[in-house]
């Protein structure tokens, strides 16, 4: 199945109506999840043989960046969703079934969130602020508090990590809750810039239990070559880098078509004829020219199982890096071309702007990332 065939055009345009209605209102997309429920988009890392689409990284990618064109904001809260399912399948490729349940429960309609990131915590998924204690029967209890929890109306799954630090050394605890359990709180405090319709609400855990058989790795604090770290980094960054290419080639669309449409008083020629529009405009669809090779390559290597050994995080991060910051350059160049009347709230470009503002704040940011490839050329700083 093509990404054309599991979103089609027709679908795209109701998404895309849709989404401006979400951002006024500042209200989750429950009719676009329904659709894509439907269409069984939730389930598209499931091998077919489980009843899901079989789709690997590479695939993932291309449907996200089309689903992007439409609708950003619900692109970019189902890749969370898409992040852990994702990670399943990888695992499973690299010949680990640990997290195959994820997959099961996915086709069985269940939504995976995920709650990792917290405010003030750079180590990111090398270290954590929440407690983690452990339990009699192997469960854990969690406390702390987790920001941008996408799909916070919807998810009826969510993961989460904590520090527990009552051995001889402290280790990481990564486990599933669902909604169903006590113990945690959703605030209602997403009023943001853009992404209105992700709904990516701050989750507090205060004492929530997981269970043993939920309980599915535990590491050491600081940087580690579990499996799981490089999934996570793999689908978290590539899915990110698919969402935000497919808001620059949408802000370029809508660019050309605009100086189509516009007219000069002073030539009497659309400003499609303009030399220095037409430069801007160039220019813009020669950074996104770059942009899909790159998006494709690193997801198809996943795929294939390359090993691009510790030049695999320099790729990841720098993929997101140039995906977030070449669709900011390009939806600025489409509003420069556009004219004044971008610059009101009901535009899909002014949407579009402040929607790929978001980007500079998912891991990994300009510094972290910076720092990673630094250290993969350099060598780490001399102490």
């Amino acid at each position: 199945m093509t990404p054309e065939d599991l979103l089609p055009d027709e679908m795209l345009e109701r998404f895309r109506i849709r989404a401006k209605g979400y951002d006024e209102r500042n209200e989750f997309f429950h009719e676009d999840l329904a659709e894509l429920k439907g269409q069984g988009y939730l389930a598209m890392f499931a091998a077919t043989d489980d009843g899901g689409l079989g789709f690997g990284l590479q695939q993932a990618a291309a449907a996200q960046r089309r689903l992007a064109t439409a609708a950003p904001a619900t692109a970019l809260a189902v890749n969370m969703h898409l992040v852990w399912t994702g990670v399943a399948h990888l695992l499973q490729a690299r010949g680990d079934d640990s997290l195959h349940y994820v997959l099961r429960e996915a086709v069985a309609g269940e939504v995976f969130a995920f709650g990792n990131s917290e405010a003030g915590n750079d180590s990111v998924l090398f270290d954590s602020n929440t407690v983690a204690k452990p339990l009699a029967d192997g469960g854990y209890s969690f406390t702390g508090t987790k920001i941008f929890t996408s799909l916070s109306p919807a998810w009826t799954r969510l993961g989460i990590f904590g520090k527990d630090s009552t051995g001889e050394e402290p280790v990481l605890v990564h486990a599933f809750i669902t909604r169903q359990t006590p113990g945690y709180t959703i605030k209602d405090d997403w009023d943001t810039l853009g992404m209105r319709a992700s709904q990516s609400n701050t989750t507090v855990l205060d004492g929530v239990v997981a269970p043993a058989g939920r309980v599915f790795r535990k590491l050491p604090v600081g940087p580690n070559a579990d499996p799981l770290i490089f999934a996570i980094f793999a689908c978290f960054e590539t899915l990110l880098a698919a969402v935000y290419t497919g808001l620059g080639e949408r802000a370029l669309d809508i660019g050309v078509e605009t100086v189509h449409r516009r007219m000069s008083k002073k030539s009497g020629k659309p400003y499609s004829q303009d030399p220095d529009i037409r430069w801007r405009l160039a220019d813009a669809a020669i950074a996104m020219d770059g942009l899909y090779p790159q998006l494709d390559a690193v997801a198809g290597d996943v795929d294939a199982l390359v090993n691009h050994g510790a030049m695999w995080f320099p790729k990841l991060v720098g993929l997101k890096v140039r995906a977030t910051e070449t669709a900011r350059t390009v939806v600025d160049a489409a509003i420069r071309v556009s004219g004044g009347g971008s610059y009101f709230s009901g535009s899909e470009l002014g949407r579009l702007y402040r929607d790929v503002l978001a980007g500079m704040f998912h891991p990994s940011d300009d510094e972290s990332a910076h720092g990673t490839v630094a250290n993969a050329w350099l060598g780490p700083i001399e102490e």
